[in-house]
């Protein structure tokens, strides 16, 4: 699972990094979390890659009423080309989710440890993910995300038994690619990352409040790493 992640890389890096055509400003965002605008990297009108302001929490395009459905933060990589929720924008709607952290909890209620988990060495990362245009009867629109899910490496399995998705830079045109990749071939791309790619970092509680921002919350709360 992912609920909350970090991005804190200046944007003209991440445009860079990915390639992008367009140029977006954003401040550095140290705990980004459900129903808030995030940037996505996808195919724009021009073929070209584009950066996108989205909600985090996908909302399906054929839902009538968008206050009835659970929030949709995360889809299984191994169910989504299936599910009904999912599987049109596997199939249209791949995006890529530019991250330099994510965050994930373990142990008991009342006993819960925060991890913030990051590539070594430091830098950025893209989550996979989809993302879907809705249209309300009223005229209006939604863009919405959703980051997908892969069993964890055996390194974090102890902190969370899943993972956010990360994609090489080898994958990124493949995966954004719907109209030359099928959805099949783009699930086969969904792996966990080799042990030792990410490291997990264990930290305070003020992150568990969505309200707190800042580099402050990366601090590690003893000398605890994995």
């Amino acid at each position: 699972m992912c609920s909350r992640y970090s991005l804190t890389s200046p944007p003209e890096a991440v445009r860079a990094t990915f390639a992008a055509s367009t140029a977006m400003a954003f401040p550095p965002r140290y705990n980004i979390a459900p129903t808030q605008p995030v940037t996505i990297v996808r195919i724009g009108h021009t073929g070209e890659r584009e950066l996108g302001l989205v909600r985090w929490g996908l909302l399906p395009s054929w839902s009538k009423d968008p206050a009835k459905l659970s929030m949709l933060i995360n889809a299984r990589s191994e169910t989504a080309a299936e599910k009904p929720s999912f599987r049109g924008a596997m199939r249209h709607r791949r995006c890529l989710v530019p991250a330099d952290a994510y965050y994930e909890w373990s142990g008991t209620p009342g006993a819960r440890r925060a991890w913030l988990i990051r590539p070594r060495p430091a830098g950025l990362m893209a989550l996979a993910g989809l993302w879907e245009d809705w249209l309300g009867a009223d005229g209006s629109e939604i863009e919405t995300m959703a980051i997908l899910t892969v069993p964890a490496c055996r390194s974090l399995a102890s902190v969370h038994e899943r993972m956010p998705a990360v994609l090489p830079a080898a994958l990124f045109e493949a995966w954004l690619d719907h109209r030359a990749v099928m959805a099949e071939a783009a699930v086969q791309m969904l792996a966990p990352l080799p042990d030792g790619g990410l490291e997990a970092i264990e930290i305070g509680p003020a992150i568990n409040d969505w309200r707190n921002d800042g580099p402050e919350l990366q601090l590690p709360l003893r000398a605890t790493l994995i």
